[in-house]
């Protein structure tokens, strides 16, 4: 008897719980529940006070998708980046939806605007909808890793890409960064440069991480000494592009190139060597990476590293489908990247 009774009891707790179960407890309608739960002030403010409080304690999650599912669609695959406003990322997108879209499956897209607390609750916000998985690039901020383990422990299927936890037992999907970065330093150290600096992200992220030792076996090759003062750490912007060169041509020891780990960064490069008055190429080389749209309509043109975005998205969907279908695959996919050389760093 008793272990039936715990049988019992574990398939209760195992219960999704509904609207009909906290008006069963309150002794209230569902609809007036439903209407308490979307805030609505035709139901009396003690009574919105015993419904929140009777869903928490029960445990209720809102599914603001179950519509939408209802209405037939196999499934919901949550998407979050850093900044859907950036080339490389709306192309992953794309390419995610050209395999996701004809198998019936919706794409939740979302942004943490690289801030760990946005990662965090869009997280919680697809788990509370119940995804059917969760494809993730990491922002700057992101080192802890609590609300992604909480979604492999609800056995929501998981993809990384790009920015990614190597440690984090999931299907991974990156770009060969270390590649890039390494052609893109001997590139510059081809044309001339000795000099030469890095402007990059926070180097705990594996994608920044791998192109900072790109460039360091670079210049370790090469014989060059990488002069750490050269190296700007958390310089992804425009804004912080700018910035760090103008603090750098400050200084009595100077670059005379930089590789930098975004094409904004760069971009901003180019902005202070203008105002500065400094010729690129012929006195100052820039490299930038991604290969952002702008980055051949710019003067000069801005030589960079090409991520292969879309089919970086197609790997990434096409990992979801086989997790979704219980083929998980823990193995790290890797894209390659190519370096395309434009006016700002050939000087040969």
């Amino acid at each position: 008897m008793c272990k039936r009774l715990y049988f019992c009891i574990q398939i209760e707790k195992m219960k999704r719980i509904t609207i009909n179960d906290i008006a069963k407890n309150l002794g209230v309608t569902a609809s007036t529940v439903s209407r308490a739960l979307a805030g609505n002030t035709r139901v009396s403010l003690r009574t919105r006070e015993l419904v929140l409080a009777k869903s928490k304690e029960l445990g209720y999650q809102q599914n603001v998708l179950a519509s939408s599912l209802r209405k037939g669609t196999s499934g919901t695959i949550g998407m979050i980046v850093p900044r859907i406003n950036r080339h490389f990322f709306s192309n992953v997108i794309s390419g995610v939806e050209e395999i996701l879209n004809p198998t019936g499956y919706t794409l939740l897209i979302t942004q943490s605007g690289e801030n760990l607390a946005k990662e965090q609750k869009a997280v919680d916000m697809l788990l509370a909808n119940h995804v059917g998985g969760i494809i993730i690039s990491l922002s700057v901020q992101t080192q802890s890793y609590e609300h992604i383990q909480r979604a492999i422990d609800r056995g929501v299927p998981l993809v990384q890409f790009d920015r990614i936890n190597p440690d984090i037992k999931s299907s991974k999907v990156i770009n060969d960064n270390f590649t890039g970065a390494y052609l893109a330093t001997k590139h510059l150290i081809k044309s001339g440069y000795k000099e030469i600096g890095h402007f990059t992200g926070t180097l705990s992220l594996n994608a920044y991480g791998e192109r900072y030792r790109g460039y360091a076996k670079a210049m370790s090759e090469s014989g060059l000494k990488i002069n750490e003062s050269f190296v700007y750490k958390d310089t992804i912007t425009r804004e912080a592009g700018y910035n760090a060169i103008v603090n750098a041509l400050k200084e009595e020891n100077k670059p005379d190139a930089v590789f930098c780990a975004g094409d904004y960064a760069a971009l901003g490069v180019l902005d202070g060597l203008k105002e500065m008055g400094i010729k690129v190429p012929d006195e100052f080389g820039v490299v930038g990476f991604a290969n952002e749209p702008f980055s051949e309509l710019i003067h000069p043109t801005l030589t960079t590293v090409e991520q292969n975005a879309f089919e970086m998205g197609v790997r990434v969907a096409t990992a979801m489908i086989k997790n979704m279908e219980g083929k998980y695959d823990q193995e790290i996919e890797t894209i390659s990247t190519r370096l395309i050389v434009r006016d700002s760093s050939w000087r040969g």
